[in-house]
């Protein structure tokens, strides 16, 4: 059952893989990440996902997530997309025994920005407004040695951010991350905090003037881009 649905994504991803898409790819990475890419356009690979989510709603969910681990173990950037894609379709049945595994694909499988945001954005993001108790695992996130967990700690609230969500803990993340060198980890936090203004724009500007003169200014730079043109212009003050 598991390898006859593995044949038929693999297949469909062949079918429909470009050379341009391919060579395209592989130019949104930079060094130190990893993606191998069949050459499949994201609205594409949406489609073959949408079409097997059919067939996965007859399986266990432990069955589908069995089958998403063996998609990100590939280490192609399409497999993966399918298995977030596979995982969002089960958030009825998200229950807390099922962080462990989300943990697992973070720290594990999860080594480029698309991965890590494809999958932190919804699924984990779910997760999280959920069960909000696991607020308290991203910030062990952000201090992992894993760019991509700590990054993880923040992409994975910009949707719950975006509702009004979690503000003291997007702050206490913010902090965590602050000094950050890792470019993903500042464009992570710094996205984050632009989230957070949609609902919270005087609370997230007065947080980032307070932190404007150690705050990396790639971060920086992120967390004001909705903010009206005088709030940035303050904001960006030597």
């Amino acid at each position: 059952m598991k390898e006859e649905l593995m044949d038929k994504i693999r297949l469909a991803l062949q079918n429909n893989a470009g050379i341009k898409t391919r060579n395209d790819a592989s130019r949104f990475f930079k060094k130190g990440e990893k993606a191998l890419v069949y050459g499949v356009k994201t609205a594409e690979v949406t489609k073959i996902a949408k079409e097997l989510n059919k067939q996965i709603k007859t399986y266990s969910k432990q069955d589908v997530f069995d089958i998403c681990e063996e998609l990100w173990k590939s280490g192609y950037l399409e497999e993966a997309i399918i298995a977030c894609k596979f995982t969002e379709s089960l958030k009825k049945q998200y229950e807390t025994a099922d962080f462990e595994f989300f943990k697992r694909l973070v720290n594990k499988y999860v080594n480029n920005w698309a991965d890590c945001d494809t999958l932190c954005n919804h699924t984990i993001g779910t997760f999280i407004m959920m069960y909000p108790e696991y607020l308290n695992e991203l910030k062990k996130w952000a201090k992992s040695n894993n760019r991509w967990t700590k990054r993880a700690s923040a992409v994975s609230l910009i949707i719950p951010a975006r509702k009004g969500l979690f503000l003291k803990e997007i702050f206490e993340i913010a902090d965590i991350l602050l000094l950050d060198k890792d470019d993903m980890v500042q464009k992570g936090y710094g996205w984050m905090l632009k989230a957070a203004s949609e609902s919270n724009q005087k609370e997230v500007f007065d947080y980032v003037v307070s932190k404007k003169e150690v705050m990396p200014r790639t971060a920086l730079r992120y967390a004001i881009e909705k903010m009206p043109k005088e709030l940035k212009a303050e904001a960006m003050k030597k």
